[in-house]
């Protein structure tokens, strides 16, 4: 337990890690991972403080605690030893093992004091351990925080031994405005920092932990990334306000921006209308990706001849650095409009000759070969959902046929994007060239499906091609490794089977997979299609259990051994609602009960009722009620109606 100590003072603690420029698209993570680390060394050492925040620029991890105690609390030191029974020999002396107790604490026999409980008395030595001090504590805290940062990669430099993600140029640790004596990472710990690299690059003094972000502002330096961050979107939503248009602000790239800028400043530069003729999801991706731009678009939602920059100085001539964007933006976008015109110049067909020399998978086969697989598998899903076949057919066999032109290979996030616009040019059916995109939906958790019956049958069918293939070879995922996808793969069946409400037998659909795999001499046999049953409803748990359904009420269904996600929706809704009426619960043990005795007397189930043996009243008048329910309940059973079945059984529970 710990005693209390009087009069603990306490002060603002202050980490700053000075660095080359850290990884943008990783800086909030290594910033929020350096503090929790932090965090997690401050509580196991116990060392109270009221709050700590986080502080990250392109060049520095930093942390400030407020309120953080000087000391660690005296604790109360309670050691048990022999019982005192045992304490002394015959002739009255200590004995070996209460001398030996003694000495381990660091005392003598006399100064061992006495604890009588109800089993007995024993030896015991009480103390008070004195805190550590926090200056004592802080070094190893930081050292042990910064080997755990999620660093793929670490790297050494110069002569150095030490490694991290890169160079360490300074490192500040105050406690209050005194520097702790530590050493990490090579760097001793002084209270020098320094300020922006253009603006204020010579080092300065940090007066205190407390004034930390105040003097860093004063050198051009935001330190708090959620502040910089705001600032930035602030900024970029209004200089598109200026231009009558609305900024695009994509969070990644938001994030990736607040990496690489310590001052940000907004410009808005344009380009020429010409370039508006191609399509403009090309035109973002060449902004966002390579140039880091924030696209602006109009009401609609149409891209307008304008892109926002952020730049990480203040210039005395702006106009000059927006006529440097410009100049830089115009190749990457004038290779987007020749991507586009040469891409048109072939139709999909003729794009997807080339699938043939791509490989999907060493074993199973080309792209070229997975379009033909996924082209059956659409036709007869699309078949049995009222679709038009003959689209669901074609959509099928070109569904891979963009990747490989010239703009996805460019700009690979384009893919479907592209093959819905190429198959406009070729004059497809509008719900062809739809279906080339809606493949890949949904992309992630909570992303649209597709709006067309064409589009969720290529959906569907891509998507148990997959399954099929890659789990037919024995390449199911483990752990985090999930190369070809095969978790989002069968959360996407179930969501489209379930929310576009679509009746299909996924036995029927996974051995139509598996033959067409066979009829290509792929290494994939029928054994396949119970594999990806048992994955997809392996998924069904982390599926349902986050909508907030119990894992009791996901077992009773899976018992059923329900091959269609439709029907194992409507199953566990019904089984979830039911369990909240006053009859379930007698009901379920009444199920149980009987189910028990007719195993113990290894009787086998009937549906018939044998009247003639039944004697009492009760027994009568309970085989009544049984037949006028089963009337009723069985037709409900077929037409997949069970919350209503289950409504009717709740009757049965007072006869």
């Amino acid at each position: 337990m710990s005693a209390s100590n009087e009069n603990i003072r306490c002060n603002d603690l202050l980490i700053e890690l000075g660095t080359e420029e850290l990884p943008p698209k990783a800086l909030k993570k290594l910033m929020l991972a350096f503090s929790d680390g932090i965090q997690a060394g401050l509580d196991h050492h116990n060392l109270d403080f009221d709050a700590i925040t986080p502080y990250s620029t392109p060049r520095r991890l930093a942390v400030k605690v407020t309120g953080l105690v000087q000391q660690q609390q005296d604790k109360s030191v309670e050691r048990k030893g022999p019982a005192v029974k045992a304490a002394r020999d015959a002739e009255g002396n200590p004995s070996k093992a209460a001398e030996g107790f003694a000495r381990s604490c660091g005392v003598s026999f006399d100064e061992l004091e006495t604890l009588e409980t109800k089993k007995g008395a024993w030896l015991i030595y009480r103390s008070i351990q004195a805190g550590k001090q926090t200056a004592e504590l802080v070094p190893t805290i930081i050292e042990q925080s910064l080997n755990k940062l999620p660093i793929p990669k670490r790297m050494t430099w110069g002569a150095h031994k030490d490694a991290f993600v890169r160079p360490v140029h300074w490192l500040v640790v105050l406690y209050g405005s005194d520097v702790l004596d530590c050493s990490v990472l090579g760097k001793t710990a002084s209270n020098q920092s320094r300020g922006h690299r253009f603006h204020s690059p010579d080092s300065f003094t940090i007066e205190s932990a407390e004034s930390y972000e105040q003097q860093l502002n004063e050198r051009f330096v935001i330190a708090d990334y959620n502040l910089r961050q705001k600032q930035i979107k602030e900024g970029v939503e209004a200089i598109a306000t200026s231009s009558s248009g609305k900024a695009s602000i994509d969070a990644n790239l938001l994030d990736e921006v607040t990496g690489l800028v310590e001052w940000p400043i907004p410009l808005m530069g344009n380009f020429e209308d010409a370039f508006l003729q191609v399509p403009q999801e090309a035109l973002i991706s060449a902004m966002q990706e390579h140039q880091k731009y924030f696209p602006v678009l109009d009401d609609s939602g149409k891209i307008l001849p304008h892109f926002i920059t952020v730049a990480n100085i203040k210039s005395n001539d702006p106009a000059q650095v927006i006529e440097g964007n410009e100049r830089v933006i115009r190749p990457r976008l004038a290779d987007a409009r020749f991507f586009f015109e040469t891409d048109k110049k072939k139709s999909l067909e003729q794009h997807n000759e080339p699938l043939a020399k791509i490989v999907f998978e060493a074993q199973l086969g080309t792209l070229l070969e997975k379009s033909q697989r996924v082209s059956q598998l659409a036709k007869t899903i699309a078949e049995n959902i009222s679709g038009n076949a003959t689209w669901a057919e074609r959509a099928g066999l070109l569904c891979k046929a963009d990747l490989s032109t010239e703009m996805v290979g460019e700009f690979p996030d384009l893919q479907g994007i592209m093959g819905t616009y190429y198959a406009n040019n070729d004059g497809e059916p509008e719900e062809v060239g739809l279906a080339l995109n809606e493949q890949y939906q949904p992309r992630f958790s909570g992303d649209v499906l597709p709006s067309t019956l064409t589009g969720a049958s290529v959906a569907i069918a891509d998507k148990i091609d997959s399954l099929v293939g890659i789990l037919g070879i024995g390449k199911k995922p483990t752990g985090d490794k999930d190369p070809y996808a095969l978790r989002r793969a069968a959360l996407g069946i179930i969501r489209l089977l379930v929310e576009k409400r679509m009746d299909l037998d996924l036995k029927s659909l996974f051995r139509l997979g598996a033959e067409t795999y066979i009829a290509q001499n792929c290494p994939v046999t029928t054994q396949a299609c119970d594999e990806s049953i048992a994955f997809v409803t392996e998924r069904y748990r982390a599926f349902y259990e986050a909508a907030g359904y119990r894992a009791d009420e996901l077992a009773a269904v899976a018992a059923t051994g329900t091959a269609h996600a439709l029907d194992f929706n409507r199953r566990l809704k019904a089984v979830s609602r039911f369990r909240q009426h006053s009859a379930a619960a007698s009901l379920a043990a009444a199920n149980k009960r009987i189910s028990n005795l007719l195993r113990q007397a290894g009787e086998q189930r009937s549906a018939r009722i044998d009247s003639s043996l039944l004697e009492l009243d009760a027994e009568h008048a309970l085989a009544n009620h049984l037949l006028q329910t089963a009337s009723i309940v069985s037709p409900l059973l077929q037409q997949g109606d069970y919350a209503q079945a289950l409504k009717h059984l709740a009757k049965l529970k007072t006869p």
